[in-house]
């Protein structure tokens, strides 16, 4: 059966076979990464290209849907901080995504892999990728027509190129959004400790909720920790509750990765606190991803009379209750975090410092 119809007919298509040559049969040296519906190989094709090539587990009902999506809405799309599409195949149960190879592999991997693997990562590196994600999502928030919603922004859909620049990756869960849509109902989908609260809770998805994963990003970026993970010295706290709390203490350089190494500490607080703003409670008061572009690229002053306790929820694993429940850290009405209003100019006072 082919899945894919008259949905890539614009696509390159390759064969099996192909794809099995270039992967030297799917040999498990060639296994880059795996990921919640199949395995990426690295391979090389005929012309000598070197391409990821993301197989999809056959059994899954969900992998075919992720699939047919990826293909449709970003098989035409182009960016220098978006993952390219080259391909695919789809024949029988086999269904095969061809992507451009990106030669450091994840960002997770660089900063929460095993030490052997880990990549050293400087503040030069470390800032240039978070504008380059930035970017990226600018142009899938702002310039596509219609828009889109990536819904799971986080290290390990971030792929690093040979010279560090960032690329978004992994479109199997992303949503089309109109002009005249202020929000989607939805299923809530995505990974937990990157879910905006109003979309965990409600399904209420806008485009502030990858502003929201993009803010735990940041955080991500900056302390080498990663978001999953509540414990800390001990302390049953998420990233970016533990982070608030350090703001609060005046100890916002706690958090910073001890592999930094020499950093410059007013733009590292700077960028911390963007990620604050991008994870306000409510999503009126997060800032258009235009914004933090312009917050992480200018040296400007930010107003942070705006900022308030970020919102999150914690994911109650093993619970025979609601898949989701919530610890209040702020005191938000949770009917105040679906309005899609942008928060007012005035985040920034853009008089450089």
């Amino acid at each position: 059966m082919d899945y894919c119809g008259d949905l890539i007919c614009d696509v390159n298509r390759f064969s099996y076979n192909e794809l099995r040559s270039a992967t030297d049969d799917f040999h498990p040296t060639n296994k880059i990464g795996r990921g919640g519906f199949g395995t990426v190989y690295k391979g090389t094709l005929k012309s000598g290209r070197q391409v990821a090539v993301k197989t999809l587990s056959a059994q899954s009902k969900q992998g075919v849907r992720e699939f047919l999506n990826e293909i449709t809405l970003i098989s035409k799309v182009r960016h220098p901080n978006l993952v390219e599409l080259i391909g695919c195949c789809a024949e029988g149960t086999n269904r095969i995504l061809v992507y451009e190879y990106v030669e450091n592999n994840s960002l997770d991997r660089a900063l929460l892999g095993p030490k052997n693997t880990t990549i050293q990562l400087d503040w030069r590196k470390r800032s240039a990728i978070c504008l380059g994600i930035a970017r990226g999502l600018a142009f899938l928030h702002e310039e596509l027509d219609p828009h889109i919603v990536h819904r799971d922004i986080k290290a390990s859909n971030v792929l690093l190129d040979k010279e560090f620049n960032p690329k978004i990756g992994d479109f199997g869960l992303a949503k089309l959004f109109p002009d005249n849509v202020t929000h989607i109902s939805t299923r809530v989908a995505g990974t937990t400790g990157y879910l905006a609260p109003e979309y965990a809770m409600g399904g209420q998805l806008t485009m502030k909720a990858d502003v929201y994963s993009f803010g735990v990003l940041i955080l991500e970026i900056i302390s080498g920790r990663s978001s999953a993970k509540a414990s800390w010295g001990g302390m049953e706290k998420l990233l970016l509750e533990l982070a608030w709390q350090l703001h609060e203490e005046g100890k916002l350089l706690e958090l910073v990765d001890p592999d930094l190494g020499d950093f410059p500490e007013e733009e590292v607080i700077r960028y911390m606190k963007v990620a604050f703003f991008c994870t306000q409670a409510a999503a009126s008061r997060r800032p258009l991803i235009s914004q933090v572009v312009d917050m992480l690229s200018r040296n400007i002053r930010l107003n942070e009379k705006l900022l308030s306790a970020p919102g999150f929820f914690q994911d109650s694993v093993g619970s025979s209750g609601p898949p989701f429940s919530t610890k209040k850290l702020f005191a938000e009405s949770s009917s105040t975090s679906i309005q899609m209003s942008s928060i007012p100019v005035t985040i920034t006072e853009v008089t450089p410092r």
